[in-house]
């Protein structure tokens, strides 16, 4: 039954991508825009009038077409930093994520989460090439694309996306594998919420379902529109609102962050619960792979701008020190009230810094990202601690706590450090080509309502999606195997053998 469900949310899926009509028209990608409009000059030489004979000695000139535009030609450094990016994002999953969630879990369910995350990535990426990329960043409606773009139709090699600055392309492949990786490690970031006790085929479903109807319609609301030379255009819903969002705050984070409480909610709480230790079996593993995830993220967030310009830069400037300023921030709290600092504590710490610069990468100034950081920190330890002890819900590894909470307050808080007058870029405005004047209580109108849309949305997709899935095939393993560890029960290998 198990298999006959995981086939059927894979065909439903592919039969989204199936649905593609010949109507849609070719559109931009999303935050690039893909195609350049012929001047206006053009469209009348192509088509002379067909009454009035000319004068003889008018005709020649009459025939002779406007100049055609040049066709687009990619900027060779910008798609070579974004080909690095791509693969310092990769890295951020597979091993970065997978070994910092590997080692948090106990022993006995150290493949699990390995397995999960590996095979999660997988799958994410075909299902990105089939409709995901085209759903996410081709013309639809407010809140999600059309299937123009449907298994990469006229995505080829001589497809170009304008990037943030008129006139700079990269290739659309290029931007279309990028963003492909965004959507892998969110769906992936969902498994530390209900690991030690979750179906591996349940797990499977849920990604594939939450990824089609939780993530694009984000991604799409968030990130898509027309690009600098069609600002114009029609864009997503909380783009058109004015929410700033450099790399995944609201998109990644809080939408995966929800996910994970909404999952721990319906799962129930591991057997022994506060009642038994359920230590990190290897902090050590968890160490490696937040170096990995600080070091990947780099990527993420420069890489995010789509040019190798000061922008670029600047978001890379604010990973490193609001990331430290955060893992700071967390592990001296905890000396006050423990007594001791701890390794936990300070990966913990960036981590929820590296969630709250999201959002502020391109946008902050480095002293703005401090700030954040450090609020962040501390915040996000009261989160898993505070919080979570008193809404009662098992989050395995603090999904929720460090990038629900982390991405709300980085969402919120981008909306004040980018202001000009605290040391931020401010906000371009395309129309007028000049740095706009800031508004920072409009610009946190436009925060809110970005969070708010991300928390309900994913919020009550999940909930659905867990419901569902729990009342079909059941979510949750049968009491012994938990007991006995997932990598035995379910995959038949153990992490250590010694």
């Amino acid at each position: 039954m198990k298999k006959w469900l995981i086939a059927l949310s894979m065909v439903c899926s592919f039969g989204i991508a199936g649905m593609s009509n010949a109507d849609d028209t070719a559109a931009p990608a999303a935050a690039p825009a893909a195609t350049v409009a012929a001047p206006d000059a053009a469209a009348p030489a192509a088509a002379p009038a067909p009454e009035a004979a000319a004068p003889a000695a008018a005709a020649p000139a009459a025939a002779t077409p406007a100049p055609a535009a040049a066709p687009p030609v990619a900027d060779k450094g910008d798609t070579t930093w974004m080909l690095v990016a791509t693969a310092l994002v990769i890295m951020m999953t597979i091993p970065g994520l997978a070994l910092f969630y590997g080692g948090l879990v106990r022993e006995k369910n150290m493949l699990s989460v390995l397995t999960q995350i590996f095979t999660i990535f997988c799958i994410i990426s075909i299902l990105w090439v089939v409709y995901g990329y085209s759903m996410a960043f081709s013309p639809g409606n407010e809140f999600v694309g059309g299937l123009s773009k449907a298994f990469l139709k006229g995505v080829d090699v001589n497809a170009m996306a304008e990037t943030f600055s008129k006139g700079v392309y990269i290739p659309e492949l290029v931007f279309m594998v990028f963003q492909l990786t965004f959507a892998a490690i969110t769906v992936a970031l969902i498994v530390g919420g209900l690991a030690e006790r979750v179906k591996f085929s349940a797990m499977l479903i849920f990604g594939v379902l939450w990824f089609t109807f939780s993530y694009l319609p984000m991604a799409h609301m968030v990130w898509f529109w027309g690009g600098p030379s069609a600002f114009s255009d029609p864009s997503g819903f909380l783009f058109g609102k004015g929410a700033l969002d450099f790399a995944g705050g609201t998109v990644v984070h809080i939408n995966a962050g929800m996910a994970a409480l909404m999952g721990a909610i319906v799962l129930g709480k591991r057997i022994g619960y506060g009642k038994e230790a359920m230590a990190p079996h290897s902090l050590v593993m968890t160490m490696i792979g937040a170096s990995l995830l600080w070091v990947g993220w780099f990527g993420f967030n420069a890489g995010s701008n789509l040019e190798a310009t000061g922008t670029a830069v600047l978001a890379m400037v604010n990973t490193i020190v609001a990331t430290a300023a955060a893992g700071l921030s967390w592990m001296f709290v905890e000396w006050m009230i423990k007594g001791k600092p701890s390794m936990l504590g300070v990966t913990s710490g960036a981590v929820a810094g590296l969630v709250a610069v999201t959002p502020a990468a391109g946008f902050a100034g480095p002293m703005g990202a401090i700030v954040l950081g450090a609020v962040t920190g501390a915040v996000c330890l009261w989160s898993v601690t505070g919080l979570k002890h008193m809404l009662g819900y098992d989050d395995s590894l603090d999904v929720f706590g460090v990038h629900g909470i982390g991405g709300m307050i980085g969402a919120i808080g981008t909306g004040i450090v980018a202001s000009p007058a605290l040391g931020g870029s401010g906000v371009f405005d395309y129309a007028a080509n000049k740095v706009a004047d800031y508004d920072m209580s409009a610009q946190l109108v436009s925060q809110l309502w970005a969070v708010g849309t991300a928390v309900v949305w994913s919020g009550v997709v999940s909930f659905i999606l867990f419901k569902l899935i729990d009342m079909f095939m059941g979510l949750r393993v049968p009491e012994e195997e938990e007991r006995e560890g997932l990598d035995t029960t379910t995959h038949g290998e153990r992490a250590y053998n010694m």
